[in-house]
């Protein structure tokens, strides 16, 4: 049985999209409704917290250092050090939008998808922008974008659309980033959980955070259920490897809008958690630009 640890008892609102860098040894995540980017350092723990000037949906490291950032109303670089922003793009400028989950492909392109912040329409989109500022428009009708994941081999892309509680796949060229007809991989309503955040490990198995299930599943490159790891909180959101052998899953999690009864019986909803785990993930890749 994975025992399951408390990191950090950080109370995001909604924390989400753990990235580990490989050469700090430390794990990134945020927290979007509370406007944060948070750092934690295994090694010390150390937790450094960067207040945003505006909601913080996704990022990125940048091979040249620093962050690509998808904030709630587009995209840019931020730099650790002075907290300067120099934008590059606002793609979605549909009112009520916002951005919501992004990640590299091994390509060095940074995929970020926006939302409807009512939780209602598909009038998302999902936006490639590749190392030389150029922007994409990849997939359209989109309620929630979440769950941005590669094969190992690099030849499907793994997408959720959280408010269909399905998670599909889409051939993908690696070489030119075009992706083509999509089919289901995963459909959780049966369940009545909802997909988030995901990541992939080293035998190309899928992991994927539940919002409402208390749960991360790992799925087999088949679609089918391997393992399911049950969480103390019920607002699970992301997940993504790290540790010095990358053996280590963190998971986020959120209150969002837990009453407070439901918050008495689980007290640590909000936080960050770590399970060891006998398989390794692969390095998250760094945006190219």
């Amino acid at each position: 049985m994975n025992e399951v640890r408390l990191v950090a008892d950080c109370h995001n609102k909604l924390g989400e999209v753990p990235v580990w860098d490989v050469v700090e040894r430390a794990l990134y995540w945020v927290d979007i409704e509370g406007q944060l980017l948070q750092r934690h350092t295994p090694a010390t723990g150390e937790i450094r917290i960067w207040r945003m000037p505006e909601r913080i949906g996704s990022f990125a490291l940048r091979e040249g250092g620093g962050l690509v950032v998808a904030f709630a109303s587009g995209v840019a670089f931020y730099d650790l050090e002075d907290g300067k922003i120099e934008w590059i793009s606002r793609p979605d400028t549909t009112p009520g939008n916002r951005f919501n989950e992004g990640k590299c492909d091994r390509k060095g392109r940074f995929w970020a998808g926006t939302m409807d912040d009512g939780l209602a329409a598909h009038s998302g989109a999902v936006f490639r922008i590749d190392p030389d500022r150029s922007v994409h428009r990849m997939i359209g009708d989109v309620c929630i974008s979440n769950c941005f994941v590669w094969s190992l081999d690099n030849t499907k892309f793994y997408f959720a659309d959280s408010a269909e509680k399905r998670i599909y796949c889409y051939p993908y060229d690696h070489a030119s980033g075009a992706i083509g007809e999509r089919s289901l991989f995963v459909d959780t309503s049966a369940d009545n959980v909802v997909p988030d955040g995901g990541t992939i490990d080293e035998q190309g198995y899928i992991w994927n955070a539940q919002w409402g299930g208390w749960r991360v599943v790992r799925y087999a490159p088949d679609g089918t259920v391997d393992r399911v790891i049950r969480l103390p909180v019920e607002r699970v959101t992301s997940c993504m490897f790290g540790g010095p052998e990358l053996k280590t899953l963190y998971v986020t999690s959120a209150i969002w809008d837990l009453t407070s009864d439901q918050l008495k019986l689980q007290p640590h909803a909000g936080g960050l958690f770590a399970i060891d785990l006998d398989v390794g993930g692969v390095p998250e890749p760094r945006f190219g630009g």
